[in-house]
């Protein structure tokens, strides 16, 4: 498989509007980051996790021809509000597929509910097939997924292993029953928000404490705030096997 980051930044992105830190006004293409996603490609096949804000943006910069599917994590905007952004998609080859939770497919209906509409649905919207996911593996073409639990705060979020490959964005704990999910990924990607303790995010210290029970070949840490420093001077201080994802950085697993 080929990951590709199409964006590594929290919530605000980097810069943020207006920002004089010195991390916002860098000149290091490492240091702007969009909202946080990923396209997975193998054979034939693409899916992206988490449409953002950025969604339309990380297209071009990334085209692929066919989008098989979107898998979401949870529904807070800068997960989701680049949904409609699939159009393009949509007109050229038809139903697009989504795969959530049952409480983030109906935060998707409230925010998008032209798009779901069953009477009088505007004629540009997109149409998506829905797929729940449960606590329970569940079939992309040939490859099999399974969602991982893990708690954003109180918000319940899913992260994905597929093969040796595992996504966790926005968590600050991660159950036992889901470490032991995780075991034996080598490729593991996590969120890292800063190097100051988080009230609903991993930050860097306990991110390396994960990487440490789990062992994996290498680790990237996405999710990104400004306040996390530059990235060549944070990768500096990072294990050899651990690094900062960058945006349009990808990776064979």
């Amino acid at each position: 498989m080929k990951i590709t980051f199409l964006g590594t930044g929290t919530s605000q992105g980097i810069p943020i509007i207006g920002s004089d830190h010195p991390v916002c006004k860098s000149n290091n293409p490492k240091d702007k980051r969009l909202r946080v996603s990923i396209l997975i490609e193998w054979e034939d096949y693409a899916y992206v996790v988490d449409t953002g804000p950025d969604f339309r943006q990380q297209m071009l910069a990334n085209p692929i021809k066919n989008l098989n599917g979107i898998l979401f994590t949870h529904e807070h905007n800068d997960h989701i509000a680049g949904l409609d952004d699939v159009r393009p998609f949509y007109f050229r080859q038809g139903d697009i597929s989504i795969y959530a939770h049952n409480r983030v497919l109906d935060a998707l209906k409230r925010r998008f509910d032209y798009v779901f509409a069953v009477k009088n649905k505007y004629p540009g919207a997109p149409t998506l097939q829905e797929n729940i996911i449960k606590d329970e593996p569940f079939q992309l073409k040939n490859k099999t997924v399974i969602p991982i639990n893990v708690y954003h705060g109180k918000l319940q979020v899913y992260g994905f292993r597929i093969d040796d490959f595992a996504y966790i964005t926005d968590a600050k704990t991660i159950p036992e029953k889901s470490m032991e999910q995780l075991k034996g990924v080598k490729y593991l990607v996590l969120n890292a928000l800063r190097k100051e303790p988080h009230y609903t995010h991993l930050n860097v210290e306990e991110a390396l404490e994960i990487v440490d029970i789990l062992k994996p070949q290498k680790t990237y840490f996405t999710h990104i705030s400004h306040h996390l420093g530059f990235h060549d001077e944070v990768q500096q201080e990072l294990p050899q096997n651990v690094f900062l994802a960058y945006d349009n950085l990808q990776i064979d697993v």
